[in-house]
Order: structure tokens, then sequence, then C-alpha cells
């Protein structure tokens, strides 16, 4: 159960776009000098990490929300709604910004994952986002890889693999059924390449 719960941590929705970024960093072509590097990775992790989790608190507090596990899909809109905000203004911001731009399929990608999350609810689906922020980092290198013509397949296994692992930590841990961590997956992995074509 320990090791579980550890996995769901590490491989957290919120930790994933920090991950993303240091892979990004230590994989691009793109030459940014450190002060260039720390001031992006800074705003990112206050944008999806300390913002979010501050929210949680917030909701928490308010009764919004019963625990920061934020089981139940009514529970779920607001953070979610909230999070497709925070990402588009940073796809935005990326995205004016040459340099970096393709960035911006990262967290326009995620603004698309999240908004067909959102659109399903409707249907009773409650889609595992922990497996939406893998599929979204798989998608992005794979986009990554075919941008910058850059071999990155071994870090795409490894994705696949740690996806494979979170899956089963979520299953075990009864946080979602089989179709709900398949699903969230998916449309993780081709949000990437919907935002790159569509924008």
């Amino acid at each position: 159960m320990r090791w579980h719960k550890f996995i769901s941590t590490i491989l957290h929705p919120i930790v994933m776009p920090t991950i993303g970024i240091i892979l990004y960093f230590i994989l691009s072509p793109i030459q940014l000098n450190n002060q260039q590097q720390l001031t992006i990775l800074t705003v990112i992790f206050i944008a999806t990490y300390l913002i979010p989790m501050l929210l949680l608190v917030f909701l928490k507090s308010i009764g919004y929300i019963k625990s920061f596990q934020v089981h139940s899909i009514n529970e779920r809109k607001a953070p979610i709604f909230f999070m497709m905000t925070l990402f588009l203004i940073l796809g935005k911001l990326f995205s004016d910004m040459s340099i970096v731009r393709d960035l911006s399929y990262l967290f326009y990608g995620t603004v698309f994952g999240l908004g067909i999350t959102y659109i399903l609810f409707p249907l009773k689906i409650k889609s595992s986002l922990h497996l939406l922020s893998m599929g979204v980092a798989t998608g992005f290198f794979l986009l990554f890889q075919q941008i910058q013509a850059i071999f990155v397949l071994p870090l795409i296994i490894t994705f696949i693999f740690l996806s494979g692992l979170l899956a089963s930590s979520r299953l075990h841990l009864k946080a979602h059924t089989s179709r709900e961590v398949y699903i969230g997956f998916f449309i993780g992995l081709i949000s990437p390449f919907i935002a790159y074509y569509l924008l």
C-alpha cells in the first residue's frame, strides 16, 4: 500500500509539469542561460504546484472538497476549471516566446486534456488525472522528438513504463477503474498533438 501511495505522490499531476520542464531543458537543443531556465522553472513551479496546492487547501477549508484526493466528479469541477485557466495562461505565455514556443504545446495540450475530461463529466466518466498527466508528458515528448528531430525514445519508453506502474497503483488504491485509467492516459497522449495541429 505504501509503495502505491509513493508512486501516486511522486507522479502526481501537479508535480509532472515541473518534471517535464526539467527534462525539456536537459534534452532541448535550444540554448537558454541558467537565469532564463531558472525563471521559467520558477514560474511553472508556482503556477502548477504552489497555486493548485493553495487552491486545494482553500477548497477543503470551505468544505467544497472532502479530501485532497478530490474523488467525486462534483468536487473535481472547480479545480479542473481553475487549472485549465492557469494552463491556458502558461500556453499563451510560451506561444509568445518564439525560442521556447514548443513548450506551449505542453500547456495547451493539458488544457485540451482537462477540457475533454470536463466534457465527460455529464456522462459520469471520471478519467484519471494522474494518467492524464502521464499521457500528456508522453505525448509532448513524442511531439518534441518530431519537432526538434531529437531521439528521445528511451525517455518515452520510460514514461510508458511509469504510466503502467502508476495505473497499477491507482487501481490498487481503488482510486479508479481500469476504464478511467485508460481513458485518462489516452486523452493525455493525444492532447499535445491536438494543440500542435490546431494552434
